[in-house]
């Protein structure tokens, strides 16, 4: 059963093979032919544009669009297919057309790998497979193609090394392998190839050495392995190829000095070595190459003079020894003779001296470059020798003097570079001549004048820029002429006047740039023609007037900049551009409030619109502004709260809204932009606590919340903010102490906390900050302790102010450390002792207000001591003359009673045994009551004298009762 189940697959496969190969006979015909193969890989192509059309069996095979048969019409010999658009892979089945000898499908859309069944094509002698999207390694199978001339494969994705089994195919001629992927090394086995012509490695990403064995290729004419990374040394082997035509060797990471065997090369018309290490001189052989037209050695380490001479080298139209470290004066030789040298590029070396005359003789000249370097003196007057001269760069050089009259005389010129040297003078008019002119670069002289008017005759004028020079009077009124101006650039000179409406007809201008000027006026309503614009730059002048609501019109424009003008109104004009990327118009009066419509541009990166009369709420659709980094939105009447919608604006590093009225918390969002360098919302009307999230902010620079209402604790979690510069939390109503986690903010320079309701002492923490310099300020707070000694270690602290607080203790000797203090504020504390003498510099105000402090510039401890001394001793004695008073007077007034007793005794006496006593009592009466007045006494207590008068003396039996009243009245008086 197994046996007759076995027989029936059998046969069902062959039948099914059977079937196939009818199928197959059909389709593409008998398997034998060649017209059966290739209508195989016609089928796994994609012929987007229909090439392959005539591909079938209705036609003859050697009619087929690109394919090319033997003389005997049997066998394919040639496919071309370059540039037919086809796409999809390279069939392994092109392996079957034996006969085939080329195979062209360059320049197509190709995937996938180079089939190594290719290698099977023994007649194969040019496989063309460049400019395709081809990857994989280069198949070692290659190899096999022993009758291989020509193989170009590159400007693919093709990766991996170099096969060196290349090395087999002997009579190979043309090696093309460049702008693919390839690494490794360039192997040794291509010194095999005997007969090579031409070795293209370009573009690639091969290093190592360039190896010896290259000299053993004694047909090469071309060798290219220019933009790789070799190293080492440029091989003297080279010397030896005596046919080579072409040398490129460009940006590689070669060292070394020039081989002299270079010189050998009797054939060589190109040689460019730029963008290497090289180092030494230009060896002289060089001159021997008299067959050589481009000669490039820029971008290397090459020093010493240049010693080329144009009368061996007379075929020469390109020298390039750009940046590399020339020095000396351009030799007289470059120039001898008969010369056909067309291009000179000299710029970046250190070539010093003037402008060679020498150089006038090389008529043939169209472009000298002669920029970065060190030349002085004046340019000639003979320049216009050089008739047919196109471009001329003298840049950055140190040349003085005017720009030459006989510069109109160049009649081919087109680039006229001589930015940033010393020129003087005037633009002569005799520039108008020049109808070929396009640009005109002469920024950064010392030129002045006006532009004259026939620079506007030069209607080929694309670019003027005239930066920063002395030019002065008006713009001129005919700038309209120059219809194919795209660029003009007329900042920091002295132009004054009002901006020419024929500027507006200049349609193809994109950047106009006028700031740093005194222009006046407004704007020209004919701006709506520039609607080419991208940027328009006109800050500092003294511009005028509202904005014209044409302006709205320019679409293209990316970069506005009007700041520090005067013009008014409505900004709602600039918002016509969904590109704009940087709008600045600080310090102006725009008024009304922000559009919301500047939400649209989408792109836009800087919004500075502070310093202007805004007023109203900041418009919500602001936070669509994804892009920004800079917004400046300080000194104008904006209210209300900052949106919640500014979450969104991630990449913010700057955003000011400092001197509004804006009203509300400060956002815990703040937190999240992680970006932000600088956050001012000072001198507004915030409320509620300082948000901890703000220490999220780890790129913060700039933290200024001062002038607000602000209340509450500082939060530890500033100390998170370890690049902080600037803190000013000053004049708000913060409590609590001062955190010591300040300590990890080792950045600041400037920490200001005055004028709060902190409490608690100075953190010693504070002394670690020590890139504190503008100023440390605790002023006007609640403050007390000691003054830490550790603040002594802010040693390029330039301000103090501990002020009205309540610090104690001494001033610490530590803070005369600090040398670079120049303004310090101790006073109204109660701080004591002796001012540390090497702050006695400072003025009598850094100190007032201390009551217990001495020393300079105060008063001397010496004296405060004898001022307290003298001060004790006069309480003392004033203490000491009450108690006596006191004591003598209760002594007078028991001796007085005693006598008052004793006296009305001898009175009860005298009257009953004598009648004249009574004149006798009468009179010692009198003098114990007034006193001697021949002798001036009184009663005397705390300097008052008390006097009884007559009138009041009481009849005798009442002397007690007297004694008692005149010793109440004594009381009271003391009391």
């Amino acid at each position: 059963m197994n046996l007759q189940m076995g027989g029936i697959q059998k046969y069902c496969l062959v039948l099914f093979l059977s079937v196939l190969s009818i199928s197959l006979t059909a389709t593409f015909g008998d398997s034998s032919t060649d017209s059966y193969w290739l209508l195989r890989i016609k089928s796994e192509l994609t012929d987007s544009e229909g090439v392959l059309a005539s591909w079938s069996l209705q036609s003859d095979m050697c009619r087929w669009y690109g394919v090319k048969c033997s003389n005997d019409w049997t066998r394919v010999v040639g496919v071309d297919l370059s540039g037919a658009g086809l796409s999809g892979s390279i069939s392994p089945d092109f392996a079957h057309l034996v006969a085939l000898q080329k195979l062209d499908l360059s320049s197509n859309s190709l995937t996938g790998s180079i089939p190594p069944e290719l290698g099977s094509l023994k007649n194969l002698e040019e496989l063309l497979l460049y400019s395709n999207f081809l990857s994989g390694k280069i198949p070692s199978e290659i190899g096999l193609l022993e009758k291989l001339e020509v193989l170009r494969i590159g400007n693919n994705r093709l990766s991996g090394e170099i096969t060196p089994y290349l090395a087999n195919c002997t009579d190979l001629e043309i090696l093309g392998l460049a702008s693919c992927e390839l690494n490794g090394s360039i192997p040794i086995e291509i010194g095999y190839l005997k007969h090579l012509k031409s070795l293209n490695l370009q573009k690639n990403s091969l290093t190592g050495h360039i190896p010896e064995a290259i000299g053993d290729c004694h047909e090469l004419q071309n060798f290219s392995a220019a933009g790789n990374a070799l190293e080492g040394g440029i091989p003297m082997a080279f010397g030896k190829l005596e046919f080579l035509q072409t040398l490129n060797l460009a940006e590689n990471r070669l060292s070394g000095e020039i081989p002299t065997e270079v010189g050998n090369l009797s054939n060589l018309r190109y040689l460019n070595l730029l963008g290497n290490r090289l180092v030494g001189g230009i060896p002289s052989e060089l001159n021997q190459l008299n067959q050589l037209e481009i000669l490039d050695l820029s971008k290397n380490s090459l020093s010493g003079m240049i010693n080329l001479s144009a009368s061996h080298m007379k075929n020469l139209k390109y020298l390039v020894l750009s940046e590399n470290f020339l020095l000396g004066g351009i030799p007289a030789s470059i120039c001898d003779g008969e010369t056909n040298l067309q291009n000179l590029f000299l710029s970046g070396n250190n070539i010093s001296g003037g402008f060679p005359s020498e150089l006038l003789k090389c008529s043939s000249l169209q472009a000298l470059d002669l920029e970065n370097n060190s030349l002085n003196g004046a340019i000639p007057s003979g320049i216009d020798r050089l008739e047919r001269l196109t471009d001329l760069r003298l840049n950055n050089n140190s040349f003085t003097g005017t720009i030459p009259l006989e510069i109109g005389n160049l009649s081919n010129l087109k680039n006229l570079a001589l930015f940033h040297n010393s020129l003087a003078g005037r633009i002569p008019a005799e520039i108008g001549k020049l109808q070929r002119l396009t640009i005109v670069d002469l920024y950064e002289n010392q030129m002045s004048g006006t532009i004259p008017r026939e620079l506007t005759n030069c209607s080929s004028l694309t670019g003027i820029d005239l930066f920063a020079n002395h030019f002065e009077g008006s713009i001129p009124s005919t700038m309209g002429k120059l219809k194919n101006l795209d660029f003009l650039d007329l900042r920091q000179n002295d132009f004054s006047g009002p901006i020419p409406p024929s500027l507006g007809y200049c349609k193809k201008l994109q950047v106009l740039a006028l700031a740093d000027n005194r222009l006046s006026g407004a704007l020209p309503p004919t701006f709506r023609f520039l609607t080419d614009l991208t940027t328009l730059s006109l800050y500092n002048n003294s511009l005028t007037g509202t904005l014209p609501e044409s302006l709205f019109l320019l679409k293209n424009l990316t970069i506005i900049n009007l700041s520090h003008n005067m013009f008014s109104g409505s900004i709602a004009p600039l918002t016509g551009s969904s590109s704009l990327r940087l709008l600045d118009l600080t310090n102006n009066s725009f008024s009304g409030p922000i559009p919301s419509t500047l939400a649209e541009s989408r792109t836009m990166a800087r919004l500075r619109l502070g310093q202007n009369l805004l007023a109203g709420n900041i418009p919500v659709e602001l936070g669509r502004l994804t892009e920004l980094t800079f917004l400046d939105l300080s000194s104008n009447n904006l209210m209300g709260e900052i949106p919640d919608e500014f979450s969104y604006c991630k990449q913010l590093a700057h955003l000011l809204l400092n001197r509004n009225q804006l009203t509300g918390m400060i956002p815990s969002w703040l937190g999240s932009l992680r970006a932000l360098g600088e956050l001012d919302l000072s001198s507004n009307n915030f409320n509620g606590t300082v948000p901890a999230e703000v220490g999220s902010c780890s790129s913060l620079l700039k933290l200024s919340l001062h002038n607000n209402n602000l209340s509450g604790k500082i939060p530890p979690e500033m100390g998170n903010l370890t690049s902080l510069n600037v803190l000013n939390l000053q004049k708000n109503n913060l409590s609590g102490e001062i955190p010591s986690t300040i300590q990890h903010c080792r950045k600041l320079y400037t920490l200001r906390l005055s004028e709060n309701f902190l409490t608690g002492g100075i953190p010693s923490e504070l002394g670690k900050l020590t890139e504190l310099q503008e100023m440390l300020d605790l002023g006007k707070n609640l403050l007390s302790g000691v003054i830490p000694s550790a603040l002594g270690n802010l040693m390029k602290l330039e301000r103090l102010n501990l002020s009205f607080n309540d610090f104690r203790g001494e001033v610490p000797p530590s803070l005369g450390q600090l040398t670079s203090l120049h303004a310090l504020n101790l006073s109204n504390n109660l701080l004591h002792g002796q001012i540390p003498p090497t702050l006695s510099k400072f003025p009598l105000t850094s100190f007032l207000g201390n009551e217990k402090l001495c020393g300079l510039p105060l008063n001397s401890c010496i004296q405060s001591l004898g001022s307290e001394r003298k001060k004790l001793s006069n309480t003392a004695v004033a203490g000491i003359m009450v108690a006596i008073v006191f004591t003598s007077t209760v002594i007078v007034m028991v001796l007085l009673y005693i006598m008052l007793r004793i006296w009305c005794n001898w009175r009860k006496v005298s009257i009953s045994s004598s009648d004249s006593g009574g004149f006798e009592r009468k009179k010692e009466e009198e003098k114990w009551v007034y006193g001697d007045e021949r002798n001036g006494e009184y009663w005397k207590v705390n300097s008052l004298a008390f006097v009884s008068s007559p009138e009041k003396q009481m009849p005798t039996p009442t002397c007690i009762f007297h004694l008692k009243m005149e010793m109440d009245s004594m009381e009271n008086t003391l009391v």
